[in-house]
Parts: structure tokens; sequence; C-alpha cells
């Protein structure tokens, strides 16, 4: 399930305004249909940098950076943000754009597979974000645990949509059916799996896809 065009447009006009790179982020995604989380996603993902106090992000999956950007507008100027991508242009593009940003935070640029990238970095991160493929999200979530601090969230986009209709979803994580394909199935393996770790505490952000944010107790 995706929330109304009128509602995700009135999200996002109540949280931050987007600056003229984003802007052209988000036309590119428009113009392309590369999935992006969008500006009311992204003024989210600003808002738990803020709401943690979070100094260092750890993001698997970056494509062109627009996730990474929305975060790098929350962090503190002392700041670390990781970026992961398994294409090359994207990764490169991701560079340009966070550069026209004009951050002081340290951004690091990783190309390769996240799940491996993770294992080359120290703990803590105070915010992770998983959107790399999704079959892949429980491995995701295993290979940053422990760098997560009590108080770190991770969040996992793509909680109710994005490959696959949100039907499939809610006929696997709440009627216990079979619905849907790989995408489907990895997505809800990884949400019984955060639930049932009692170290996290997870809720449901139903904006853009749907973001599943897991806070350390």
């Amino acid at each position: 399930m995706t929330v109304s065009d009128e509602l995700e447009t009135f999200a996002a006009a109540v949280g931050p305004e987007p600056d003229a790179v984003l802007e052209e982020m988000d036309d590119r995604s428009e113009e392309t249909g590369f999935p992006t989380v969008g500006p009311a996603v992204g003024g989210w993902l600003r808002q738990l940098v803020g709401l943690v106090g979070a100094d260092r992000v750890f993001e698997f999956g970056s494509g062109f950076g627009y996730s990474g950007y929305w975060f790098a507008r929350g962090l503190p100027a002392d700041g670390e943000l990781v970026l992961t991508e398994v294409d090359a242009d994207e990764l490169a593009d991701a560079r340009d754009y966070l550069a026209r940003g004009g951050f002081d935070v340290t951004v690091r640029f990783e190309l390769g597979d996240a799940v491996e990238t993770v294992d080359d970095y120290e703990g803590p991160f105070d915010v992770v974000l998983i959107d790399n493929e999704k079959d892949r999200y429980v491995d995701a979530f295993e290979a940053v645990r422990e760098a997560v601090p009590v108080g770190g969230v991770v969040v996992a986009d793509n909680a109710t949509a994005g490959p696959f209709a949100f039907a499939e979803m809610y006929d696997r994580v709440v009627a216990g059916g079979d619905a849907g394909g790989e995408a489907v199935r990895g997505v809800a393996d990884y949400l019984a799996h955060v639930g049932d770790d009692d170290a996290f505490e997870t809720t449901l952000l139903p904006l853009g896809e749907g973001l599943a944010v897991s806070r350390r107790r």
C-alpha cells in the first residue's frame, strides 16, 4: 500500500523544504521512474537523525544518493554518512549531488555489496537505512545489528509496497498466507525477524512505501 498522492503531497508540504538539488533529484526520479523514498519520507529521515541525536548513518543501498542527501541535511558538521551502491554510475551521481549540497559532514561512498562493506566499519551507527535487495534485508540487519547502540534506529524501506502490492504483503504478514514472490517473502521475513528481536522495538511509519522503524531498547 502507498498512501494517497494528496496525503503524500500534504506530508511533504508540512515537512522541511527541499533545496534546488533535491528538486532536481525528484525531477529525475519522476522522469526516469527510479525509485526514491520521496520528500515526505526524506523529511522523516532528517527528523530521525535529529530525534536520535545521530552522528553516524549507514545506508544499505543508496542509488543516486537521494536518501543520503536528506540524512546529510540533518547530521551535525562532524557527522559521518556512509553510502553504498553496486552501480558505479549511480554512486558517481550520488557523489556529485552530495558535493553540490555543500555539507560539512564526512560522506563516504562505497562501491560494492553493502552487507560485506559494513564489516569494514566499526560502530556505532546511530541510524541505519536498509534499502538493498529485499531478500537480503535480514542479512543486512544481522550484519549491522551489533553496531546499533541503545537508542539507535534501523529503518527499512518498502515495508508495505515496492516491487510488490500491499495486498501481497498483508496476506503474508497479517493473514499468514503465501502470496507474492521473493521480494514479498524477504520483507515479510525481515518484519518477523525484527519483531521477534527483544532488543528492538519496531513500529510502522505509513508514508511512501512504508518504513519499518526499529529502535534499540
